[in-house]
């Protein structure tokens, strides 16, 4: 079975973003978006997806930080479509849950070519410090930009949580293991009653 595999630059006026993704050869993870905090949650989606991750990014954030992450989502989420091919022998639907500490984020997901995103997180709003300080809410927007370009259904539910950093990091941990379960190949039929996904 040939390894799956992903490497797309997308360069606007806002940023310029190259990943580079293998879904089968867990080894090296990096972020590299000058966002601290984001670059960890990067990784924490890497290691814990099992794949190999190479992310760089270069954005206006002197503006905002939200053109940085929203186009990561979208050429993360274009290398996941790409190196998922046709989906042939997937798993297809996977549901997990990532404790961290207090926090507990449930995801739901299906490969299933209907780009869908609900996300009921609502931390408490201040912003993780660093430098520069990253505001929780631009999670949403990278969940979103992921699940429309890689055309999957993404559910993530915060169940219980009072650290901000905490329960970002679990919907992060959470939706690498989802990813991991639902790439998981299986055999090599189609999982879809339509013939298509």
């Amino acid at each position: 079975m040939a390894n799956r595999t992903a490497t797309i630059t997308r360069e606007t006026k806002e940023t310029k973003v190259e990943v580079v993704l293998n879904l089968d050869s867990p080894g090296q993870v990096s972020a590299q978006t000058g966002l601290p905090f984001f670059d960890h949650m990067l990784n924490q989606l890497g290691k814990h997806g099992g794949w190999s991750l190479s992310i760089k990014a270069d954005g206006d954030r002197e503006v905002d930080a939200h053109h940085t992450v929203e186009d990561v989502g979208i050429v993360l989420g274009q290398c996941l479509a790409k190196a998922l091919g046709d989906k042939s022998g997937v798993r297809r639907f996977a549901t997990a849950a990532a404790p961290l500490d207090e926090a507990l984020v449930e995801v739901a997901l299906d490969l299933s070519g209907r780009p869908y995103l609900y996300y009921e997180v609502d931390p408490p709003g201040e912003k993780i410090l660093g430098d520069p300080p990253f505001d929780p809410q631009l999670m949403e927007e990278f969940w979103r930009a992921l699940a429309t370009s890689a055309a999957l259904t993404l559910h993530i539910v915060l169940v219980r949580g009072r650290n901000t950093h905490h329960i970002i990091e679990s919907s992060c941990k959470g939706v690498a293991i989802a990813l991991r379960e639902a790439a998981r190949q299986e055999g090599t039929e189609l999982p879809s009653t339509k013939g298509v996904l």
